[in-house]
């Protein structure tokens, strides 16, 4: 079979060319560690849930209070498990996660009334909420703890 000569350079592009109707390559779809950073497949993935009172997660009302952890080994998932378990859980903290997720989705929420509808928080912990968060603020500024010198995560 007697092919037409290729322009200058286009015989550097042949080699990558897929064959006709073949789907393209794509590559596995990637995680990262959350103990060391490293990146790998997402099916090689060890994940744990632990509990987290900073964490409160959009259109996930159930997982509150828990977050999901990856690694890239079991050794990782229970370092990492360790660290968690150390931690402190305060309530006041995942109410307070409650309400900034009801103020950021959806509609304003204009009365009291309705963040409770949106948090399902009643008046009392909605107040103990803002009373954490307005604590922690004093004591980290507004930027958290990195802009206060140090002075910790606030739990």
């Amino acid at each position: 079979m007697n092919r037409p000569p290729l322009t200058p350079g286009a015989e550097m592009w042949k080699p990558w060319k897929r064959a006709k109707g073949a789907a393209p390559e794509r590559s596995a779809p990637l995680e990262l560690c959350d103990l060391c950073g490293t990146a790998f497949p997402e099916a090689e993935a060890v994940t744990a849930d632990v509990p987290d009172s900073s964490c409160a997660r959009p259109g996930h009302d159930g997982y509150d209070g828990l977050r999901r952890i990856t690694a890239c080994c079991t050794e990782h998932v229970e370092a990492l498990r360790d660290e968690y378990r150390r931690r402190p859980f305060v309530q006041e903290e995942l109410w307070a996660a409650k309400i900034v997720r009801a103020f950021g989705t959806g509609p304003p929420v204009r009365t009291l009334e309705e963040l409770g509808r949106r948090t399902g928080l009643h008046g009392p912990e909605i107040r103990r909420a803002i009373a954490w968060h307005n604590e922690r603020l004093r004591r980290t500024g507004p930027g958290g703890p990195d802009e206060s010198g140090g002075a910790g995560d606030g739990r």
